[in-house]
């Protein structure tokens, strides 16, 4: 019996492992238990009684393990008393509780991630915006160099239209046209010019000597602010001083015209060749002085930035400037000028890129009007040298007129 009770303890011990450890079946290669024997050694009749003791010990395990798990058992006591509900019941809650907390973070993760996406998607786009009208919106200094351009241009167009009026003038009594002084002599043209003085240059000799009365601006025929003064002429008047000054600066007194027989005889002839020739050369340099006196005449209303910056600089306030004056001002308001300085602090990268690019158009602009005087100059030069050989130039022995 002993022997039994031993047998019975060992298989509800293997039982309660199984079940507690929840171990796998185990397999043995060979059988370990003899059925035969136990039958003979225990006898057939008390086979059925062994195998109810081990059922019952069996069942007492399982209702203590019950017992231990149960909502009252020493293992729930340990845990809580159940206020909140079963530890099966709380563990569920908890699991529930934990899963909808990842849930949520990542839910909220995903809300964090959008709007941030959102956030900076609208930035980029407001940083785009920002570029764009900055690159598509002129500011006021790209429109005030656009207006400077304009009457640069303008006042350039009235300045050659003024020079080319006067240098027609000058051509036509250099040559002593029909109407000019010097037609009829040489004694008219000097008669002229005396006359020109007396009327608007007198000085106090001439005064004393009776010739005239003395002028506001005596002798203003003869000095070269009449010519080169402020950059633009204050008046029609003042044109005209600059005017008379180049005739006294180039060609005081005309030589007279050659009319009747003095152009068909031979000698005539030879000296209507060298008259031509003193004509042109003077003309060239009249018309160069024409220039200066044009770009210098009041031809443009001035934009109210360049009198601004007039009245910056401390000059004298004027409405209308000459092509020379427009010139000096786009040049210098980028170099003296407060107000561009100024503006030029809060101008954004595209503008500034605009009015790099309006200081190179001026650049070449200035280069060019350069160009065109340095041919005048070159054509100058030209007939300086020409001239100059001309009247160094001796011929070897006369020569015979030839015969055939």
């Amino acid at each position: 019996m002993r022997r039994l009770t031993l047998i019975g303890s060992t298989a509800v011990g293997f039982v309660l492992g199984g079940v507690l450890m929840n171990s796998g079946a185990v397999r043995a290669q060979m059988a370990t238990i003899d059925v035969a024997s136990i039958a003979q050694e225990i006898g057939m009749g008390n086979l059925l009684s062994a195998i109810q003791g081990i059922m019952s010990t069996v069942n007492q395990g399982v209702t203590a393990i019950n017992t231990a798990l149960s909502a009252t058992g020493p293992i729930a006591s340990v845990l809580g008393d159940n206020t909140f509900g079963t530890v099966q019941q709380l563990l569920q809650e908890g699991f529930t509780q934990e899963a909808n907390y990842a849930k949520a973070s990542v839910g909220a993760q995903q809300q964090i991630a959008d709007a941030s996406n959102t956030a900076m998607a609208r930035f980029q786009r407001d940083m785009r915006n920002a570029q764009i009208r900055d690159e598509q919106t002129p500011s006021p200094t790209a429109c005030a160099a656009i207006d400077g351009g304009v009457s640069t241009q303008s006042a350039a167009v009235q300045a050659f239209g003024v020079a080319e009026v006067m240098a027609h003038i000058h051509d036509q009594r250099g040559e002593a046209a029909t109407g000019m002084p010097s037609h009829f002599g040489q004694a008219q043209g000097v008669a002229s010019m005396a006359a020109e003085h007396a009327n608007f240059y007198c000085n106090a000799d001439d005064a004393a000597a009776g010739l005239c009365t003395v002028s506001n601006i005596p002798d203003a025929d003869q000095q070269m602010l009449s010519l080169f003064g402020s950059g633009t002429y204050a008046s029609q008047a003042a044109v005209n001083t600059a005017k008379d000054y180049a005739i006294n600066l180039i060609e005081p007194v005309a030589p007279a015209a050659l009319r009747g027989d003095q152009l068909t005889s031979a000698a005539g002839q030879d000296a209507a060749v060298r008259r031509r020739s003193y004509n042109a050369r003077m003309s060239l340099a009249q018309s160069y002085v024409d220039n200066a006196i044009g770009m210098q005449t009041p031809s443009v209303p001035l934009t109210a930035l360049q009198m601004q910056y007039l009245q910056n600089m401390g000059l004298p306030a004027q409405t209308n400037g000459s092509w020379l004056q427009v010139l000096q001002i786009e040049s210098e308001r980028r170099i003296s000028d407060v107000t561009w300085h100024a503006n030029l602090q809060s101008m954004p990268p595209a503008s500034v890129a605009r009015e790099a690019a309006n200081e190179a158009a001026l650049t070449n602009y200035l280069l060019f009007q350069i160009f065109k005087m340095n041919l005048m100059h070159g054509t100058i030069s030209a007939a300086q040298l020409a001239a100059e050989t001309d009247r160094n130039f001796q011929p070897t022995v006369r020569m015979p007129t030839p015969t055939y």
